[in-house]
């Protein structure tokens, strides 16, 4: 037996991502999607990391109704669940501090064929995701990656210098109705262009733990 062999690697910069998918989803996602497309009609929207598509302010909770309210709580269960894994497999996990005060900033986005967010992280707050409410058409065979969410290696010289093309730098995440993906906010990310036909409608959105940071 080897000198080093009962010596582990350790991995003690984790980037904690959950992915959840929310089943009897269907009617919440029916509702979200009627009223998106609607608030798309009636709004410009705004343009920030999106390349297209369409993107609505951060009113999101005003014109939802009581699906928005409903999946405003459950972007709040999963934060919460996140944050107490993950301060649990610190050793750092009490009663106060699984439980924070979260203040969310939530929006909706529409993307069409050809439309994209490019790589952008969001600053100013702790928790970010993403939630699918129709993920479209599945992307054809000659672009497998076009609509995915990527997730980047927050430490870009890895791309570059360590191990290159060995070690992962990048989680590509399938969009799916009724998936939410939840990740730290200083996660570089990025969605590739989508290619279906029908609309693509997520909904985006930032916990801010209360007091900030």
């Amino acid at each position: 037996m080897g000198a080093l062999s009962a010596t582990r690697i350790e991995f003690p910069f984790v980037v904690p991502i959950l992915r959840h998918h929310w089943d009897d989803s269907a009617a919440l996602n029916a509702a979200l999607r009627d009223a998106i497309l609607a608030q798309e009609g009636r709004s410009p929207g705004t343009r920030k990391s999106n390349a297209g598509g369409w993107q609505s302010t951060q009113d999101f909770l005003q014109w939802t109704g009581e699906a928005g309210r409903t999946l405003a709580g459950r972007m709040v269960e999963a934060v919460n669940h996140a944050t107490a894994k993950l301060l649990d497999g610190f050793g750092t996990a009490t009663a106060a501090s699984a439980r924070f005060s979260w203040k969310l900033a939530i929006w909706a986005n529409v993307n069409r064929r050809g439309d994209y967010n490019k790589v952008h992280l969001h600053p100013g707050a702790t928790w970010s995701g993403v939630y699918y409410v129709d993920a479209g058409d599945p992307p054809p065979a000659a672009a497998p990656d076009a609509g995915r969410l990527s997730l980047l290696d927050p430490m870009p010289a890895a791309l570059m210098s360590f191990l290159a093309g060995l070690v992962r730098v990048t989680l590509e995440v399938a969009p799916a109705d009724g998936l939410m993906v939840l990740f730290p906010s200083y996660l570089p990310h990025m969605v590739h262009p989508y290619a279906g036909e029908r609309p693509r409608i997520s909904i985006a959105f930032n916990a801010h733990k209360e007091p900030y940071p």
